[in-house]
Order: C-alpha cells, then sequence, then structure tokens
C-alpha cells in the first residue's frame, strides 16, 4: 500500500528532540506542554491519513506503465534543488561570514547591561524570516508533486486529493503551532546570556561584548542552536513532499 503523505511521529522528530536538547519542550502554552500539543496534532494528521487510506477497502493501487526514468529524475531533481536551497539559505545566513543571503543575522547589540527584552526580537524576526522562506519554498513544490502524482494512477490520484484535504485541514494548525518555537527561543538566548555572566562574576572578568560572537562565545552559541531548530523544522515541514516523491517512484517503476 502506498504510504500516505503524512509527517512521521513527531514525538520521534529531530525538531523535538532539539527543543528537548535546548529544554524548550516542556514550555506551557495555556496550561499544555508545548511538545504534547504539537504530538496531539500529528497524531491527529495521521489518523486521518490511514482512516482514508483505509477506507479503500485496503485495495492494493492500481499502477500505471512504469514512469519514464526522466520524469522521476525531475521530480527529485526539483526536490533535492528546493531542499538545497532552504538548507543553503539557513546554514549560510547563520555563519559569521554568510557572503551574499537575503535573511541576514543581526547585529550583535553590544550595549552593556545587555536587555534580553531588546535584544532578542531581531533574533525572533530572523528565525520568522525563514519560517516565510520555507512556506514559500515548500507550498509550489508540494503542489507540482501532488500534480504530478495525480496523473500516475487513480490510487495515487486519490493520495493526491487526500493530501491537498489534509494541507487545508492542518496548515492553519501546524503554522500556529511552529509560530511558538522563536517564541520559546527567547529562553535559551536568556539562559545562555546568564550562563555567560555567571561564568565571568565566577572568574572576575569584564565582559568584552566583540568576545560574544566569536567560537565559544554564548551569542554564537545561540546563533548555532538556531540553524539547528531551524534544519530541524524543515526536515519536518518536507515530509509531506517527500511522501509524495516515494509515493509516486513505488508506483511507477
Amino acid at each position: 500500500m502506498t504510504r500516505a503523505s503524512t509527517r512521521t511521529n513527531f514525538h520521534s522528530s529531530t525538531l523535538l528532540r532539539c527543543l528537548a536538547d535546548l529544554g524548550l519542550e516542556g514550555i506551557g502554552e495555556s496550561g499544555e506542554a508545548f511538545a504534547e500539543k504539537l504530538g496531539m496534532w500529528v497524531h491527529f494528521a495521521d489518523a486521518i491519513a490511514l482512516s482514508a487510506v483505509h477506507s479503500a477497502g485496503g485495495r492494493a493501487l492500481p499502477v500505471r506503465p512504469a514512469a519514464s526514468q526522466d520524469e522521476r529524475t525531475q521530480l527529485r531533481a526539483e526536490f533535492d534543488r528546493v531542499q538545497t536551497m532552504l538548507v543553503n539559505s539557513i546554514t549560510k545566513s547563520c555563519s559569521l561570514n554568510p557572503g551574499r543571503v537575503h535573511i541576514r543575522l543581526p547585529a550583535p547589540d553590544f550595549d552593556l547591561p545587555l536587555k534580553p527584552a531588546t535584544a532578542y526580537p531581531p533574533y525572533r524576526r530572523f528565525y520568522e524570516a525563514h519560517q516565510r522562506d520555507m512556506e514559500l519554498g515548500l507550498q509550489p513544490l508540494r503542489v507540482n508533486l501532488r500534480d504530478a502524482v495525480a496523473k500516475a494512477s487513480p490510487g495515487l490520484k486519490k493520495l493526491a486529493e487526500l493530501d491537498a484535504t489534509l494541507e487545508k485541514i492542518l496548515r492553519e494548525r501546524e503554522n500556529r503551532l511552529l509560530a511558538r518555537v522563536p517564541v520559546l527561543l527567547r529562553q535559551r538566548f536568556e539562559h545562555l546570556y546568564k550562563a555567560h555572566q555567571q561564568a565571568l562574576a565566577g572568574a572576575e572578568q569584564d565582559d568584552k561584548p566583540a568576545r560574544w560572537m566569536q567560537a565559544g562565545g554564548w551569542l554564537a552559541r545561540f546563533c548555532g542552536d538556531m540553524r539547528t531548530l531551524l534544519l530541524a523544522e524543515l526536515e519536518l515541514r518536507l515530509q509531506p513532499a517527500l511522501g509524495l516523491i516515494e509515493a509516486y517512484e513505488q508506483h511507477t517503476q
């Protein structure tokens, strides 16, 4: 049976593991743990997908004559192109020497004492800009993949329709939950800065903001954490498109 293009169980996802490593997965939202809400959302998506697939009576999906190698290669190449573009955008913009990028890392606020309430928002906007970039890059890719899958066979057409339905049902909820990540990241920003201050006090050293972005500096570590979370979120967002690709390749060989 063709696998439905739903995300994997969130509790085994890279994003959740990263949130747990940074101590952010249990921060409450309206009395519920953030990670638990995400887990419930994905379980709901899985339940809808499985119900829709099994409602066909468990019949094997009809297979059309094998697609040409060029067709499969073109679809996979388009997926790889979009994935590489977004990965490069994240990794380059989070580095100390990004070169020419359209989303730039905020310049550090070197005024002492640092006030997180005013120093963190530029980094939140940076993260949110990458989230918008992912949305703009992945939406047309998913639509194009659905079109190709729908033409492959009647069974795969149903899968494409299911994917479109799931997107309509879950997209707003997905965006609302993922929008919490850059909000929660403020806790990491404040934690690293506080630990930095405590280390300086223990060593009886003066703070030198010019070192914050040097290797091992607290702000450089924070930017590395942002990069890790953005890449993990991209992996999660790519799963529906990857599911469509795999379904198409499996049933057109």
